[in-house]
C-alpha cells in the first residue's frame, strides 16, 4: 500500500523513490495526475541531476488543445515496495504520477485540505 496526503491546493500527493544512475535513492513528492497517460513526469533538471537515460522524443495534445514534443527517458523507482523501469516524460511542472503507474492499482483520495490518499494493489 502507498499513502499520501492531499495539500492546500488540493491536489493528491504520494511519494516515489527514483533510484539515481549511481545507485544512490531520491525521494521525490509527486501529484497524481488522472489527465496524464504515462507513468510519471518530472522536470528537465531533476532528470539531469539524477542522470536519467534518454530514450525517444513523444508528443501530446495539451487540456488546451495545443501540441507539445518532449523527450522521454528511463528510471527505476520503487513502487508499492518492488523495483520498476518506467518512461519518464520531460515537463517543466511539479513531479506528476500518470495512470500508467497506477494501472492495477486502486486510488482512493479523501478530496479535503489534509486529506488521505490511499493507493492499493487489486487483487
Amino acid at each position: 500500500m502507498i499513502t499520501g496526503s492531499v495539500n492546500a491546493y488540493r491536489e493528491p500527493i504520494v511519494g516515489v523513490t527514483i533510484l539515481r544512475a549511481d545507485g544512490r535513492e531520491l525521494e521525490v513528492d509527486a501529484v497524481i495526475d488522472s489527465g496524464l497517460d504515462g507513468s510519471l513526469s518530472l522536470p528537465s533538471a531533476f532528470i539531469a541531476a539524477l542522470g536519467l537515460e534518454w530514450r525517444r522524443r513523444g508528443r501530446a495534445v495539451l487540456a488546451d488543445g495545443s501540441e507539445t514534443i518532449f523527450d522521454i527517458h528511463e528510471a527505476t523507482i520503487m513502487w508499492d515496495g518492488v523495483s520498476h523501469r518506467v518512461a519518464v516524460d520531460a515537463a517543466d511542472t511539479d513531479p506528476l504520477i500518470g495512470m500508467s503507474l497506477l494501472d492495477g492499482y486502486e486510488l482512493m483520495i479523501q478530496a479535503v485540505k489534509g486529506g488521505h490518499v490511499t493507493i492499493m494493489k487489486l487483487p
